[in-house]
């Protein structure tokens, strides 16, 4: 009786958080509404929403929320989103140089020039998108403190992609960063990695000039023993770990397990995602889970799983452990390094994967294809050519990586 009794609060809880309607979300804002905007927001009377859980970020000792909003879309002319951010307590954001052509920073620096008060609450993470020097890093840092309306940045992350940490992790980046927060444009300094993930939290766990690293980290990844050291590695040296791809996505063979996955937990009071998210975070060396959260449905509902206390059963562990299985299959798990030996001449394989998952699972086609098209052209036109027969003999993934890639190019080119 109490399993159903606590099913039932569950279900209320989550369906109380996540369809609470759009009036109630900006109800009260205390932001200034522009009434030049054709969204802005007049204040009502106040409703409080509850604070999300808070984590410790690595030897920073800082408290950060442990749900970050990855704000990979443009912002500038969409800016309920940032209200209904903060009228969530959703207040750390993440960003990057490159992203939406740059209109994800110009966004939220337009909702700051308007609101000015709200900088102090608010943990923002950019990125060097592009920076391959510590000059270009600094040049980066500058325009993205212009674009943001700010005078400092909470964690930045100098290499946008970190995949050879032994070749970017410079001591010249080391000195950059040291300069940078003693200039107080940053106060603490990382880097991110969905390639050769292992390998560069491995180094990071050595070097005590990373504070924080978003990296790739999910329930299929959590399988990996490798990835299990590296982590363990990061979070007894103090490192500091953002979750991100966490919503991972299986190919359409493998949709038995998704629809396991999903009747399983939707019994329980679960969505699919938000089975996922709390998988990650029931992982306590996990800061955070960043997630791409473009509209209020979004929000409500992943605000709405970090809230809910109820852990996942043994039983639950196990449905996530045969879909991860399943997902397995048909995920590139990110270990670039085996392609790039076996296949010397093709550089940016495991990327073409990686971008035929943003267009698969993650529905993010007009960006997949953007990141297709910046891969050189003299590499694009060959993909079709080369035997990949050496790459599929050594991944771990036993992934049928030509047929990816056949995929790839008639979906992104």
């Amino acid at each position: 009786m109490k399993e159903k009794h606590d099913k039932i609060n569950r279900r209320n809880f989550l369906k109380t958080v996540g369809a609470a309607g759009l009036g109630s979300v900006l109800a009260s804002s205390q932001l200034k509404a522009d009434p030049n905007e054709p969204n802005a927001v007049q204040k009502t009377q106040e409703q409080k929403f509850p604070e999300i859980p808070r984590r410790k970020l690595g030897k920073t000792g800082i408290d950060v929320p442990v749900l970050s909003n990855g704000i990979m879309f443009d912002v500038s002319e969409n800016q309920l989103i940032l209200r209904a951010n903060l009228q969530h307590n959703v207040t750390y954001w993440d960003t990057a140089y490159g992203y939406a052509g740059g209109n994800s920073e110009i966004g939220i620096g337009k909702f700051l020039s308007q609101n000015p008060e709200v900088r102090k609450k608010l943990f923002i993470v950019t990125k060097a998108s592009g920076a391959h020097t510590p000059e270009a890093v600094e040049e980066h840092l500058q325009a993205s403190l212009k674009r943001m309306n700010t005078d400092y940045i909470d964690l930045y992350y100098g290499v946008h992609g970190c995949d050879t940490p032994d070749i970017q992790l410079t001591e010249q980046l080391q000195k950059w960063a040291e300069g940078a927060k003693k200039r107080k444009l940053i106060h603490y300094f990382g880097f991110s990695t969905h390639k050769n993930m292992e390998r560069c939290l491995m180094a990071a766990s050595k070097l005590n000039w990373i504070d924080a690293i978003m990296t790739s980290y999910n329930v299929a990844l959590m399988q990996n023993p490798q990835m299990q050291e590296a982590v363990q590695a990061c979070h007894e040296a103090g490192v500091g770990l953002i979750a991100m791809k966490v919503l991972l996505g299986v190919q359409k063979k493998q949709a038995e397990a998704e629809d396991k996955m999903v009747t399983h937990f939707l019994d329980k009071g679960y969505t699919r995602e938000q089975a996922l998210i709390k998988a990650v975070l029931e992982d306590k060396r996990i800061t955070a889970a960043c997630i791409r959260m473009e509209n209020v449905t979004l929000l409500r509902s992943d605000v709405a799983a970090v809230l809910d206390k109820t852990s996942l059963t043994q039983a639950d562990a196990d449905i996530l452990r045969k879909y991860a299985a399943a997902a397995c299959s048909g995920y590139c798990a990110g270990c670039a390094h085996i392609c790039d030996a076996a296949l010397p001449d093709t550089p940016y394989t495991s990327e073409v994967m990686r971008y035929l998952m943003y267009y698969n699972s993650y529905g993010q086609r007009q960006e997949a294809r953007e990141l297709f098209a910046q891969i050189p052209s003299g590499v694009r036109n060959k993909l079709l050519s080369v035997d990949y027969g050496p790459a599929e003999a050594l991944c771990p993934q036993h992934l049928p990586i030509g047929k990816l890639i056949t995929e790839a190019v008639s979906k992104l080119a």
